[in-house]
């Protein structure tokens, strides 16, 4: 197995994360409609970043909410253990708003996948868009990010992980493989 070795550090999260920012408002032409929600873990304090750095840009607060998508997933039942539900928590309603599903890392676009099913079960969106701080390729579903932090072309014996300092403790992105 090959070292690891770093792709982002905390000021390279940092500049993506206000690029992505930025996008977001430019792309939806301000932030009127615009929810933002964090698939758990990691895609939480993503949001939450983002949601900040918007309204150090534009002086408005968007609702921010996080998502379970553990009995949503697709390989539930290959699973021989227990599921741990750590449960949603969107206090908004997202009818007719522009939800933007925020993530660490794109992959094969199942976790996505999920999360789309789990927001339509909890309303009917205006649209959805999805923001990634890191996409490594190698879909398996027809799913893209709207707004991505870095590409990373990878093979698939490669592991990127993704570290943040509200669940971590330090802001890094690494590869190894």
């Amino acid at each position: 197995m090959i070292e690891k070795a770093q792709l982002m550090d905390e000021k390279a999260i940092g500049r993506a994360i206000t690029r992505i920012s930025h996008e977001i408002i430019e792309r939806n032409r301000g932030t009127e409609d615009v929810v933002l929600v964090g698939i758990k873990t990691r895609g939480v304090p993503i949001a939450s970043r983002i949601c900040n750095k918007i309204d150090q840009i534009e002086g408005t607060k968007v609702n921010t909410g996080d998502i379970d998508i553990t009995l949503y997933r697709d390989d539930l039942k290959k699973i021989n253990v227990e599921p741990v539900i750590k449960g949603s928590y969107i206090d908004f309603d997202i009818d007719d708003k522009i939800v933007i599903l925020v993530d660490d890392v794109l992959y094969t676009g199942r976790t996505v996948r999920a999360a789309l099913d789990a927001i339509m079960d909890m309303g009917r969106p205006k649209a959805i868009q999805l923001a990634v701080l890191v996409d490594r390729g190698h879909r398996e579903l027809p799913i893209r990010a709207d707004y991505v932090g870095k590409n990373v072309p990878t093979s698939r014996s490669e592991i990127i992980s993704v570290k943040l300092l509200e669940v971590d403790g330090e802001d890094s992105v690494t590869i190894k493989g």
